[in-house]
C-alpha cells in the first residue's frame, strides 16, 4: 500500500528585503501600465460620501485580514518590516519624480501625458503603491492592539496617528475646496470663484469690505532717463530712503539733499502738500538739488498717483523722481454675515486667516495697478472638512514622540 502524504502547508513568501523590493516595483510597473492602457487617464478620489464609504470599507478589510489571517504566511509578509520600507522607499522616489518633473498639463500622446509622468500624484503606481502601505501599517497596527499591552501604547500612538492622518489626507483632497471672492469697497458679496475654471459659487455668508488698506516702505530716490523710459541704476550710488536729512549724490550729474519730508499728503493749487486727513495721499519731498556749474534749485516733489500729478526735478538729461516704496503689508476690514442674520467684525491679513462657519478666510492681493488706492481686495476662502481628522492624527503623533521621549528619560534616570 501507498502512504499517504501529509496535507501540504501554504508556501512562504521569500523573505528579505530583495523581494519586497520586487514587490514595491511590480506594484509601480502595474500602475504604469494602467496608464498606458488608459492613455495617462489618472485616478480621480470621489467626494463625500464615497470617499468615506471607501475608507469605511478598507479598514475594514485590514481589520479582516489582520484578525483572520494573522498567522497565513502572506498576510504576516504583507505586515512585516521589509515590505512597509520597501514601500516607503518607492513612494519617496515617485514623490521625487513629482518634485522634479513638472507637473503640468501636457498635450494628450505624448509619453509624459500617457504615463502621466505629468500628474504623478494622482496616477495609479501612486495610488498602488499609497494603498499598500496604509495597509501594511494598518496590519502592523492591529497586531500591536490586540493583544492589548501598556508597553505597546507609543506604537499605537504613533502609527495610528500616522494612518489617520495619511489617510484622511488623501480621501479628503477631493472635498478641499479653494475659492477666490473678488470684494469691493462699500460692496457686499455672497459669490466666490473656483480657480482656474472661474465657476460661481454662492457660498454660506457674505463679506462686506470696509476698507482696504496697505503699508508701504519709505519710498527712494530714483534718476530717470526719459529716453528709456527706465531708472538709470547703474548711476546710483548708496541711494537713500526719502526722509528728512537723507542725501543722494549722482557722481558728476547732481547731488539731492531732503530738507522737508510728508509721508502722506495732498498737493493745493499750487502743488505743495497738505495733510491728506484721512485720505490716500502720496509722499512728498522738499529737495534741494546741487548740480555742476549751477546755482541750487529747491522744490517739492511727489511720485504721482490717481489724480495726481507727479513733480520731479529735471537734472541734464534726467530726472529726479521719488520711487515708490514696496507694499508692506496689507489687510482688508470686513463685516461678515451668516445667513441666519449673525454678523462680526473681521480684518484678514496673509497669513492670519478668520474662522467662519467651518471656512478659512485669507487675504490674498487686491488691484496692484491701482497698489495703494485699491477699492478691491482679493480673498481666498479655503473648506477642508477632513482637516480635524487629519489634526486627530498629528496630535497622536506628537502624543506617541513624547512618550517616546519620556520613555528615554526614564531608561536614563534608571541606568
Amino acid at each position: 500500500m501507498q502512504s499517504s502524504k501529509p496535507p501540504q502547508m501554504p508556501s512562504s513568501p521569500p523573505e528579505g528585503f530583495g523581494a519586497a523590493a520586487l514587490f514595491t516595483l511590480a506594484a509601480i510597473i502595474a500602475g504604469f501600465a494602467i496608464e498606458l492602457l488608459t492613455s495617462g487617464s489618472g485616478i480621480t478620489i470621489p467626494r463625500w460620501p464615497a470617499n468615506g464609504l471607501f475608507l469605511a470599507a478598507f479598514a475594514s478589510a485590514i481589520a479582516a485580514f489582520g484578525f483572520g489571517f494573522r498567522e497565513h504566511p502572506v498576510v504576516s509578509w504583507l505586515g512585516g518590516i521589509p515590505v512597509g520600507l520597501s514601500l516607503i522607499i518607492g513612494l519617496a522616489l515617485l514623490s521625487l519624480f513629482g518634485g522634479v518633473l513638472p507637473q503640468d498639463p501636457l498635450p494628450a500622446g505624448s509619453l509624459v501625458a500617457t504615463l502621466r509622468l505629468n500628474g504623478i500624484f494622482s496616477g495609479w503606481p501612486f495610488a498602488f503603491v499609497i494603498l499598500l502601505f496604509l495597509f501594511n501599517l494598518g496590519l502592523s497596527l492591529l497586531w500591536k492592539i490586540v493583544p492589548f499591552r501598556l508597553s505597546n501604547l507609543q506604537f499605537m500612538l504613533f502609527h495610528g496617528g500616522f494612518w489617520i492622518a495619511l489617510a484622511c489626507g488623501l480621501a479628503g483632497t477631493s472635498d478641499l475646496r479653494r475659492l477666490v471672492i473678488p470684494l469691493y469697497e462699500g460692496k457686499e458679496s455672497d459669490v466666490a470663484y473656483e480657480m482656474p475654471t472661474e465657476h460661481p459659487v454662492r457660498i454660506p455668508f457674505s463679506i462686506y469690505l470696509k476698507e482696504f488698506e496697505i503699508d508701504e516702505y519709505v519710498p527712494q530716490f530714483a534718476l530717470y532717463d526719459p529716453a528709456t523710459d527706465q531708472v538709470v541704476a547703474e548711476k546710483a550710488g548708496a541711494v537713500p530712503e526719502v526722509r528728512k536729512g537723507a542725501r543722494a549724490v549722482w557722481p558728476g550729474i547732481a547731488t539731492a539733499t531732503v530738507t522737508d519730508f510728508r509721508p502722506d499728503a495732498l498737493p493745493d493749487k499750487a502743488g505743495n502738500p497738505l495733510p491728506s486727513k484721512g485720505m490716500k495721499g502720496v509722499p512728498f519731498a522738499k529737495v534741494r538739488v546741487e548740480e555742476p556749474g549751477r546755482a541750487p534749485v529747491e522744490q517739492w516733489i511727489n511720485g504721482g498717483g490717481p489724480d495726481i500729478k507727479p513733480q520731479y526735478i529735471p537734472v541734464g538729461n534726467y530726472f529726479i523722481v521719488i520711487a515708490p516704496g514696496a507694499p508692506k503689508a496689507f489687510r482688508s476690514s470686513v463685516m461678515i454675515r451668516s445667513e441666519s442674520g449673525g454678523h462680526r467684525p473681521g480684518v484678514l491679513e496673509v497669513n492670519k486667516p478668520v474662522d467662519v462657519l467651518g471656512w478659512k478666510l485669507y487675504q490674498m492681493g487686491y488691484d496692484e495697478k491701482a497698489g495703494r488706492w485699491s477699492t478691491m481686495s482679493l480673498v481666498e476662502a479655503v473648506n477642508d472638512p477632513w482637516l480635524p481628522a487629519v489634526y486627530l492624527g498629528f496630535f497622536m503623533i506628537m502624543a506617541g514622540n513624547l512618550l517616546f521621549f519620556w520613555k528615554g528619560i526614564k531608561k536614563m534616570e534608571a541606568a
